[in-house]
Order: C-alpha cells, then structure tokens, then sequence
C-alpha cells in the first residue's frame, strides 16, 4: 500500500486528483493539502509515502514545501504536478530532491504510473504529454538526475562539476550511467528525452 499527500492549491483539481487515487487499491490518500505549510504540516503527521505536489502555492511555495519535507523524512518520495514546463523549474525540482515532475494535462493513467515509479525509488521526468514518450521510468539516482537536468540545460561537463561540486572523472562517469539508462547515444538525445521528445 503506497500512502500518499496530495498538495494543490485548486480545490476543484485537489479533489479530482483525491478521488482518482481512491479508484486504485494500493494507495492510501493520507490528506490533502491547499498550500505549503499545511503540505509540511499533514507530512510530518502522517509520514506518506509519497506527495504529489504542485510548485505554485500560496505562502511557502512548492519548492520550499519539497526542502522541507524531505529534510524531516529523507525516505519521502515527492512527484512534482504542475503548469510549470520550464526547463528551469525542472532542475530546481530536482536539485531539491523530487523524484519526479509532470505537468497537469498528463492523462490519469501516465500520473499513477508515476505515482508507482517514484514509490518504488525510481525517477519519472516526463512533458505530461498524455503518452509513455515523454517519461523516463528508468532508474537514475538523485545525483544522475541532478546531471541530466544539467545536461538538458546545456551544461558542459566542466560547468556541471561546478554547479554540483564534483570532480570531472565523476561527472563523466555520471553521464555515462546516465546515456546508458537511457539508451541513448549522446546528451543531445538524453536531453531530447529529458523534455519528452
């Protein structure tokens, strides 16, 4: 049974998501959330399993939200659903520890597999396009996913290693792993794939 937080300012969406995860037998909703502080609050009360959590929220935006829980319960899985598609936001996202991100028009389907995905340690980036193209259910470690935000944004080896802290040999290592799980043959197709083309 996957426990899970939903968080969303728009009642109207809160709801539809709530009553669509009630139609599954392995999740549990645990609550539901209107803002961020309350998101923090429900989290640290009933330890779910995973959050599904929108980025614009009033008072403590989503991002905050996502720093904070996870700090509280690093074992937490937070599945970002949001309007936001900038490649911007996907790498904050990330780089805050989310282990996934789709966007809002994603069809009922491809946001339980997510669900699923990220309960179970993997990592899901999608463009929430409504089909299997966009996501990536491959395993990719925080740090792998880290770099290929990165990589989708463009970011040279060098440039990665700084941003994140890291020698060279281990950026190049972390590219690798990444191209291989993709299955693909170089950081423009991973990057392609990262944005769901």
């Amino acid at each position: 049974m996957t426990r899970v937080l939903v968080v969303d300012d728009h009642p109207l969406f809160r709801d539809g998501l709530v009553g669509l995860l009630r139609t599954v037998d392995d999740i549990e909703v645990v609550g539901a959330a209107g803002d961020g502080a309350e998101a923090v609050s429900l989290a640290s009360a009933t330890h779910p399993d995973a959050v599904l959590m929108d980025l614009n929220l009033p008072g403590l935006p989503g991002l905050e939200a996502t720093r904070q829980i996870l700090r509280e319960q690093p074992g937490c899985r937070i599945l970002i659903l949001t309007m936001q598609a900038d490649q911007a936001s996907v790498t904050s996202a990330v780089r805050v520890g989310a282990s996934g991100y789709l966007l809002k028009e994603a069809g009922q389907q491809e946001v339980l597999a997510a669900i699923s995905a990220v309960a179970l340690g993997g990592t899901v980036m999608g463009r929430g396009t409504g089909s299997h193209r966009g996501r990536l259910p491959v395993d990719l470690t925080p740090r792998e996913s880290e770099v290929l935000a990165l990589v989708a944004q463009g970011s040279s080896n060098a440039e990665i290693a700084r941003e994140l802290d890291l020698s060279l040999k281990t950026v190049q290592n972390h590219v690798s792993n990444v191209l291989t799980k993709l299955q693909v043959r170089d950081r423009t197709q991973a990057a392609l794939r990262m944005r769901g083309l």
